[in-house]
């Protein structure tokens, strides 16, 4: 048999860059969201151990984020019904600066499976494929801890580390804390992209109620008003004000720029109106 991936979140951003990673280089995957078939879905635990039969390993994607108080149970069935469906090495993407995600990450270090842990920084593609797309286009970026500096990583070189990861057994057992190569503010990023694009930006420095009470009258939903009320509350304090290394450590060379991912992301018109 064939030795087949299982991708959690194929539809996500380091998802679906893991899976063609995988595929390109001759590797067997079964990318699963909410409307794949095989379906899965995290608030169904009943639907993980049909989307797993089949898959020696896995990359594991947790919606909507580790910091949810819910993320350690669910992460704790996942691995009994992986190991159940003879699942035997689990990749998982966690979060800095995040006390849920690290108790999460400790149900998989000490689950006796073969694992990994890739533990991110802010994704640099959350400018141009997250929440904040819109706000790019528009010109007017309005967000809490604006002079926070945080080593905001590309995510290309997330889903790099996590084929690694999957792929190297060299690397197997080993948590991977990966960040972009210099410290920047949420101001000096979207002045960065302001650059790139020659186009006039406006950062607005805004209290965390504020940045919340905005998202609610969008018509976020109370989980994701929570999860940004923690985010940008809690873990957005100057934790993660600090340079790893983990990019380095698993393909031996440096991470990628945010100067360099914001041209990239311009050249393909991610910010075009």
């Amino acid at each position: 048999m064939t030795a087949t991936t299982l991708i959690i979140g194929a539809n996500g951003k380091t998802g679906r860059r893991v899976e063609a990673l995988l595929q390109a280089n001759g590797h067997a995957t079964r990318g699963v969201s909410r409307s794949s078939s095989p379906a899965f879905d995290w608030l169904k635990p009943d639907t993980w151990l049909a989307a797993m039969q089949g898959c020696d390993s896995a990359y594991v994607t947790y919606q909507p984020d580790l910091a949810v108080p819910a993320a350690k149970q669910h992460i704790a069935q996942f691995i009994q019904k992986a190991k159940q469906a003879g699942i035997k090495h689990l990749v998982l993407l966690s979060g800095r600066g995040e006390q849920g995600a690290e108790l999460a990450e400790q149900q998989l270090i000490n689950s006796g499976l073969t694992w990994n842990v890739v533990r991110a920084s802010w994704f640099s593609q959350n400018f141009s494929e997250g929440f904040l797309i819109e706000s790019v286009i528009a010109g007017q970026v309005a967000l809490p801890a604006g002079d926070v500096l945080e080593p905001f990583v590309d995510v290309d070189d997330i889903a790099e580390v996590a084929f690694a990861c999957l792929t190297k057994p060299a690397l197997a057992n080993k948590l991977f804390e990966v960040t972009g190569p210099e410290l920047l503010s949420l101001r000096k990023c979207v002045n960065q992209i302001a650059q790139v694009r020659n186009t006039p930006m406006e950062y607005i420095d805004i209290s965390v109620p504020q940045f919340v009470e905005a998202l609610e009258q969008q018509g976020m939903p109370a989980d994701m008003q929570w999860l940004m009320n923690e985010l940008f509350g809690v873990v957005m304090d100057g934790r993660n004000s600090n340079l790893c290394h983990g990019v380095e450590q698993a393909l031996g060379r440096k991470p990628k720029a945010f100067s360099a991912y914001a041209a990239a992301a311009h050249a393909a018109g991610a910010w075009q109106a």
